[in-house]
């Protein structure tokens, strides 16, 4: 059975804004069949899964990393090796979680290399133009951000995210009893009233339609490189 997908946290108006192929991929169709286009070449295809899941990516990322600037870089890493060889991808699970579990893994080997170096959280980038809204959002941006890692990637992809703890157990190579388990500290760890505050505001940690246009443009760019390498003279 074909997949649904969300669209959460995602730029609508800016979707395809430029054309990169001949034909025009509906943002509706399934992962399956945009699978099936980009294992063909279809750069429109490549791009709509790369706008259609770069958030919960960055999201991921940026659990690990703490560092907007580092997520970003291990989202455009992360796609670049998806659409390097889509063939390892089975369709027995999920497209969303298997992109979800290689930035997770990308994210990891990067704060391993760099474990000596002092982690600082990232400013809130476009977090609302009222100033209470943003003070909102920035603290409770922090309080999660503040949960040790094993908590706040969970965390991230069960309340700010909104997925299944299926499909995050299966993100982050993890048994569902023990997303469960980790959530359920998370939520003793936080203030009181936060899963209450997250639902009441817009979505956190946001890939700004900047960063999400800037990885769609590299992975393109890099993709149609390979593409030319290929070429024969």
């Amino acid at each position: 059975m074909l997949e649904t997908t969300s669209h959460s946290g995602l730029d609508s108006g800016a979707l395809l804004r430029r054309p990169v192929s001949g034909n025009t991929v509906p943002q509706t169709l399934p992962d399956l069949l945009l699978i099936e286009r980009a294992r063909s070449g279809d750069s429109s295809a490549i791009e709509a899964l790369i706008r259609r899941y770069g958030a919960r990516l960055f999201r991921v990322a940026h659990s690990v990393l703490l560092d907007p600037q580092r997520a970003e870089g291990v989202v455009l890493e992360a796609f670049l090796a998806a659409f390097a060889d889509l063939s390892r991808y089975e369709p027995t699970g999920k497209f969303a979680a298997w992109l979800t579990r290689l930035a997770y893994g990308h994210a990891r080997a990067q704060r391993a290399l760099s474990r000596g170096m002092h982690a600082v959280a990232g400013t809130p980038e476009d977090i609302g133009t009222g100033l209470d809204s943003l003070r909102e959002r920035a603290a409770l941006e922090q309080s999660i951000m503040a949960l040790p890692e094993v908590f706040r990637t969970v965390y991230v992809l069960r309340m700010v995210e909104g997925i299944s703890g299926i499909e995050t157990a299966a993100s982050l190579g993890l048994h569902e009893t023990t997303v469960r388990t980790r959530l359920f500290r998370s939520h003793r760890r936080l203030p009181p009233g936060t899963a209450e505050r997250l639902r009441a505001l817009p979505p956190l940690l946001e890939l700004s339609p900047e960063r999400l246009e800037h990885i769609a443009t590299q992975v393109l760019a890099a993709r149609a490189h390979q593409g030319s390498q290929g070429s024969p003279p």
